[in-house]
């Protein structure tokens, strides 16, 4: 994993060098992800800024979060367009940090409807089922921004990791490589719980449980894309059954390519 190794971020890391399922990798400095950037200092923003050619900001979470955490450094900064795609239905005040820990606060607005799937897996669905547009518009961004585009959401693992993951299907990268992309939080969850854990927006869902208990869980990707495969032909099939172009595909391939 090419890690970014910032000051305000624990999860942060560059996608590129994923393998492509037809050779080759995903060039780098196109796609970043991580967890909040609230923290983020002025060196790391303009690091981000100035040598990675941050462009676009795709911010997944609520608005309830963002009221309560505040505009994040990159927000006041004026030189990157932040986009505030919360895929999660807006309740006014679920933060949707942890997918399995906040699901009784969806109700049946959140959920997909697929009681035998593990819950986490009819999480990310219900991301999927309700917020399509939301999905949508950030491959769309993903996609169509010149320079690197960073996702990210509390944790950067479930909101950021589902929309990562589709995209880097839809644009050919190997499903173990997309597989591997979306466990590699793992690698980093003592020090993203114990982030969360030191503000009260977030202290009161993560406290409660064994950090471990917050990494994500092998198989679970696995069985979103494959059920992606069976209905819609891939991430690729759902994306365009959502309203994303075959130019705009494309020009995903293009760039992550």
């Amino acid at each position: 994993m090419r890690w970014l190794e910032l000051d305000g971020v624990v999860n942060g890391r560059d996608v590129g060098g994923l393998a492509l399922a037809e050779g080759g990798a995903v060039a780098p400095g196109r796609l970043l992800r991580s967890d909040n950037l609230q923290d983020l200092s002025e060196a790391d923003v303009d690091r981000l800024v100035e040598d990675l050619r941050l462009r676009t900001v795709i911010d997944l979470r609520t608005g309830a979060e963002r009221r309560l955490e505040g505009p994040t450094p990159l927000d006041r900064d004026g030189r990157v367009e932040v986009l505030h795609l919360s895929v999660h239905p807006e309740t006014g005040g679920q933060t949707d940090v942890d997918a399995e820990t906040v699901l009784p606060g969806w109700g049946e607005a959140g959920m997909a409807d697929e009681p035998d799937e593990h819950p986490v897996v009819r999480s990310y669905l219900g991301y999927l089922q309700h917020r399509p547009d939301a999905v949508v518009a950030a491959v769309r961004a993903i996609a169509g921004t010149d320079g690197a585009v960073l996702v990210h959401c509390a944790a950067g693992k479930d909101r950021t990791g589902v929309v990562v993951a589709l995209a880097l299907d839809a644009a050919g990268v190997d499903r173990e490589a997309v597989v591997a992309d979306y466990l590699a939080t793992a690698e980093r969850i003592e020090a993203i719980i114990d982030r969360l854990a030191s503000t009260p927006t977030y202290a009161g869902e993560v406290r409660s449980q064994d950090p471990r208990s917050h990494a994500p869980r092998p198989g679970t990707m696995e069985r979103v894309l494959e059920l992606l495969d069976e209905r819609h032909g891939g991430a690729a099939g759902w994306l365009r059954a959502h309203g994303l172009t075959e130019d705009e595909l494309a020009a995903l391939r293009a760039r992550l390519g």
